[in-house]
Formats: structure tokens, C-alpha cells, sequence
């Protein structure tokens, strides 16, 4: 049986792909710039000129830099422009089911997942305590889909930036190693900073599956 075809539009290093890819589809990514981890079909071309056609379902990530709170600290959110209306518009266009993903920031109308809701975390290898992945990113999608809570327990572990040290801060909670890192994102083939901006995999695989169940009601 084939598997349907999805296009993953600004596919950076693929975190998204392959929760889509465990959820059943075959994944094209397209990213303006190179991605030699990204782990399945890969194009290097612009994402807003792409060819939609021949695909069944469409995923996209517009670049975040422009809603992230860490734009506002370093003063570059003006500096990036808005593809979030455009892209929707592109991907109402083709006529298939959709899903566009961002940070919370952007408001756009749809759900949240957070890493609460799959379980992922990571145990700390400085004092041995597992610490939870609480990494809020934004879907909208042309699918209805019923909001999960989120279920925050004891710690978090946090990923961004460009890594560092091993510390536990009361502020930020703990910044664990790279295998640490890994572990609480479900990510093992991306450097340090693809990870810092990924899509834990178990969030699309959640809502892969959701797709999946509308095309075969279809």
C-alpha cells in the first residue's frame, strides 16, 4: 500500500518529518537552506514558490525569529518578515489538509502541544532526576482537532540556545547535556543548534495520525 505524500515546507532538519513519517506518510522536505541530516527526500528551493501539487496533505514552519520571545530580548522581531498569512493562503489554495506550526507568540487560531502530553523528558546525569520536556509549539490546522491539556509535573529540562554546560538553574530549570537533550526531544541525528529549533517528532506523529484518519474517511 502506498503511503500518502506529504510536503514539509521550511523543513530545517526535520524534527517534523518524522513524526509524520511514523504516522504513515511519505515526506518531502523543502528548505531554502541546505539540510544534510535532514533524513528523508530532500529539496533546496524556496518554500513560498515550491510546486504543491501531488500531495496529498502540506505541513509548514514559518520562520519563528519574528514572534519568539527571544526576538524580543535581542531585538530582532522587526527584522523578520511575517509568513504566516501568505503561506496559509498558499496552502488553502491546493486544496489538501493542512497543518502550519509556530511558536505560541504567534497567535495564530489552533492548538498547542506541549511535551507533557507525550511523556517525553529526560533523566539528568548530574543528579539522576528525570526532568520534563515542556516545549509549547502552535498547529494550525484545516483538520479539527480537540485541544490536549497540559499535564506539568516537577522539573523541566530545557533545550534551546546553543547548548552549553550541563547546570541547573532556578530560573530556567536545568540545562541538560547533548545526550540529555536528545532523549527528552526524541532526536538523535540533528547538531546542536538544528535541535534547539526542532519539532519534537512525537507532536506531528499525534497529529499525523489524525490526518491519516480523516484521508481514510475520505
Amino acid at each position: 500500500m502506498n503511503r500518502p505524500r506529504l510536503l514539509d515546507l521550511f523543513c530545517g532538519a526535520g524534527g517534523a518529518a518524522m513524526g509524520y513519517h511514523r504516522a504513515g506518510f511519505e515526506v518531502v522536505g523543502v528548505d531554502i537552506n541546505p539540510q544534510p541530516r535532514y533524513p528523508f527526500e530532500f529539496h533546496q528551493a524556496d518554500a513560498m514558490t515550491y510546486p504543491l501539487e501531488g500531495f496529498d496533505v502540506i505541513h509548514a514552519s514559518p520562520p519563528c525569529q519574528r514572534y519568539a520571545r527571544i526576538g524580543c530580548v535581542h531585538g530582532v522581531r522587526g527584522n523578520h518578515p511575517d509568513l504566516i498569512d501568505p503561506t496559509r493562503d498558499r496552502l488553502v489554495s491546493a486544496g489538501v489538509p493542512w497543518v502550519i506550526e509556530n511558536v505560541p507568540d504567534a497567535k495564530i487560531p489552533g492548538l498547542i502541544l506541549c511535551g507533557s502530553h507525550f511523556g517525553l523528558g529526560a533523566i539528568g546525569v548530574l543528579d539522576g532526576i528525570w526532568r520534563q520536556l515542556r516545549r509549547h509549539r502552535l498547529f494550525e490546522t484545516s483538520i479539527f482537532m480537540l485541544q490536549p491539556s497540559c499535564c506539568h509535573i516537577g522539573e523541566p529540562i530545557g533545550v534551546y540556545g546553543r547548548g552549553g554546560p550541563q547546570r541547573a538553574t532556578r530560573n530556567r530549570g536545568y540545562m541538560g547535556g547533548r545526550k540529555e537533550r536528545e532523549a527528552a526531544m526524541g532526536i538523535d541525528w540533528m547538531n546542536t543548534a538544528e535541535l534547539s529549533q526542532a519539532i519534537p517528532p512525537a507532536y506531528t506523529e499525534w497529529i499525523g495520525k489524525r490526518i491519516m484518519r480523516e484521508l481514510e474517511g475520505r
